[in-house]
C-alpha cells in the first residue's frame, strides 16, 4: 500500500512566504505568496508547493501535469533499480550422473549471471540418507564448478532427507570479466 501525496497548487497554498524554484530547479528567490502567484500567472504555469515543512516552504513554478509526470518517471526509475532477487532451486541426487550434473550446473550458471541466488539441494531417497558423504561430495563438486561466479552464502545443512546450501552471485564485475576473457580467447 503506497501513501498518496497531495500537493497544494496555486491558491490552495497557505504559507505567506515561499522559496520559489523554476521548472529546472534553479532558485528564483524568497517571495510572498501573492508575488509568486503573479509570476506563475504571468508565465502561464502553476505554482506547486513541493516541500511544505521547510522554512519557508518551497514552491515550484511548473505546469502541474508536467510535475506529476516527472514524479511518475522518478518512481519508475526507482522501481527499475530495486530489482528483486529470487532464490532459484537446483536439485541433485547423491548418485547423479555426469551429464545430468553438467546440465544442472549450466542452469545454475544462468541463474547466477542473471543476479539470482541459487539453492543447491541434494535429495536423499530411501536408504541413501546413510551415505551423507556422497551428498557433501556432490555439493562440493558443484561449488568448484561455480567457483568464479558464486560465493557460498549458506554452508551445507541436512534437514530431514534434504541437504542444501545457498550460493549468491559474487558480483557483476567478475561475471562480466569472465565473459570478456572467453571472448578474447576465441
Amino acid at each position: 500500500m503506497s501513501k498518496k501525496v497531495f500537493y497544494k497548487v496555486n491558491h490552495f497554498i497557505q504559507a505567506p512566504q515561499l522559496r520559489v524554484l523554476d521548472d529546472l530547479g534553479h532558485q528564483v528567490g524568497v517571495m510572498s505568496k501573492a508575488d509568486a502567484l503573479a509570476k506563475a500567472q504571468e508565465m502561464g504555469i502553476d505554482l506547486v508547493e513541493v516541500a511544505p515543512l521547510a522554512n519557508p516552504p518551497v514552491a515550484k513554478l511548473i505546469d502541474f501535469a508536467k510535475f506529476k509526470y516527472q514524479l511518475q518517471q522518478k518512481k519508475q526509475e526507482e522501481k527499475k533499480k530495486n530489482k528483486t532477487v529470487e532464490i532459484k532451486e537446483i536439485r541433485f541426487t547423491p548418485f547423479i550422473g555426469p551429464g545430468d550434473f553438467d546440465v544442472r550446473i549450466k542452469k545454475a550458471t544462468e541463474y547466477l549471471k542473471d543476479g539470482n541466488k541459487v539453492k543447491l539441494v541434494v535429495k536423499f531417497t530411501g536408504r541413501e540418507i546413510t551415505r551423507k558423504n556422497f551428498g557433501d561430495a556432490v555439493l562440493e563438486k558443484a561449488v568448484k564448478a561455480l567457483e568464479g561466479l558464486a560465493k557460498v552464502e549458506m554452508t551445507p545443512r541436512l534437514v530431514g532427507k534434504n541437504m542444501f546450501m545457498q550460493l549468491a552471485p559474487s558480483g557483476k564485475k567478475k561475471i562480466e570479466s569472465t565473459d570478456t576473457q572467453s571472448n578474447e580467447e576465441e
